[in-house]
C-alpha cells in the first residue's frame, strides 16, 4: 500500500470539511463519489474517518491503476457498474464529490443514485464548474468550452494560446498543434458543462441546496500565511458577494445539499 500523496488545496478543503462533519456526527460514514485514484480516501482513513470511495474509472484517466496501488481497491474503494454504486440504501451520512459532476452525462441519474445511498438528513458537498466559468480548468485555455465543438475557430484559438505557453497538462506532445487536438478531444469526450439554472433545477429534485463559496474562499486564502489581511478586507460591506461572483467565474461552484429527513 502506498502512503497518502500530497493533496491540493481543494482536496484539503474537502478533507477538513469531512473532519469537522465527523466531529459533529461521531462515527459518520463518508463517501467520496468519483474518488479517482483514492487520495482523499487514503487521507481520510489516515485521519481516522470512516471514508470509502467509488468511481466509474472512465477511459480518460489512469485512476483505476493508481487506486489499485493504494491497496484500497476492492475494500474501501469500489467500482461503479452501469451507474449504480455497490452500496445499500441509506448507508452514508456525508457524500463529497470534487470536480466530478462536469464529467457525468446524466446528472439526474447520478443525483438519484447519491440520494439512494445517502441517509435521510444526510449531507452532500459538491465542487464543480458551471458552463459560465471563464477558464476551462482541465486544459487551462480560457473560453475553450464556450466555442462550438469541432469548429476551426476553437481549434486555432486553442493552438495559438498553447503556442504562447498557456494551458495545463503540459506533458509532452510532438507539437502545440497536436496538444490542442488532444486536449480538445479530451474535453469533448469527457466533460459536460451545464448552466447554473440546469444544475440547480436538477439538484432541487433530490435535495435542499445552497451555494457556500464563502467557506472555500476563506479556507483558500488562509491556506497560505500572510493573507489574513485579505480575509479582513472581505468583511467590508459588499466585498464578499463580489468575491463570490468573481470566484464562480474563475473557478467553480461549491454546493452544500441536504436530503430531507423522514
Amino acid at each position: 500500500m502506498t502512503s497518502p500523496a500530497p493533496m491540493d488545496v481543494t482536496n484539503r478543503f474537502v478533507l477538513d470539511f469531512a473532519r469537522r462533519f465527523e466531529q459533529s456526527h461521531p462515527g459518520a460514514r463518508i463517501l467520496d463519489y468519483g474518488c479517482g485514484a483514492g487520495r482523499l480516501v487514503q487521507a481520510g482513513r489516515a485521519a481516522g474517518l470512516a471514508m470509502e470511495g467509488t468511481d466509474v474509472f472512465y477511459a480518460g484517466s489512469s485512476a483505476r491503476e493508481e487506486a489499485a496501488k493504494t491497496g484500497l481497491l476492492g475494500s474501501a474503494i469500489h467500482e461503479m457498474m452501469e451507474g449504480r454504486m455497490p452500496y445499500a440504501a441509506n448507508r452514508f451520512d456525508l457524500i463529497v464529490n470534487n470536480q466530478v459532476m462536469e464529467h457525468v452525462e446524466d446528472l439526474d441519474a447520478v443525483l438519484r443514485e447519491i440520494h439512494r445511498v445517502l441517509k435521510p438528513g444526510g449531507t452532500v458537498l459538491s465542487l464543480f464548474p458551471a458552463v459560465d466559468v471563464f477558464r476551462e480548468g482541465h486544459i487551462g485555455i480560457p473560453f475553450s468550452h464556450w466555442m462550438r465543438k469541432g469548429s476551426r475557430r476553437r481549434f486555432y484559438y486553442t493552438w495559438a494560446l498553447r503556442s504562447l505557453g498557456l494551458g495545463t497538462w503540459k506533458e509532452q506532445a510532438p507539437t502545440c498543434r497536436q496538444w490542442a487536438l488532444n486536449k480538445l478531444d479530451w474535453i469533448d469526450r469527457f466533460t459536460v458543462y451545464r448552466s447554473r439554472r440546469e444544475i440547480f433545477s436538477t439538484y432541487d429534485r433530490y435535495f435542499a441546496s445552497t451555494l457556500v463559496e464563502e467557506a472555500y474562499i476563506r479556507y483558500r486564502l488562509l491556506d497560505r500565511p500572510g493573507r489574513e489581511w485579505v480575509v479582513n478586507l472581505l468583511r467590508l460591506p459588499g466585498m464578499m458577494p463580489l468575491a463570490k461572483a468573481v470566484f464562480r467565474k474563475l473557478a467553480f461552484l461549491v454546493i452544500l445539499s441536504r436530503k430531507e429527513s423522514r
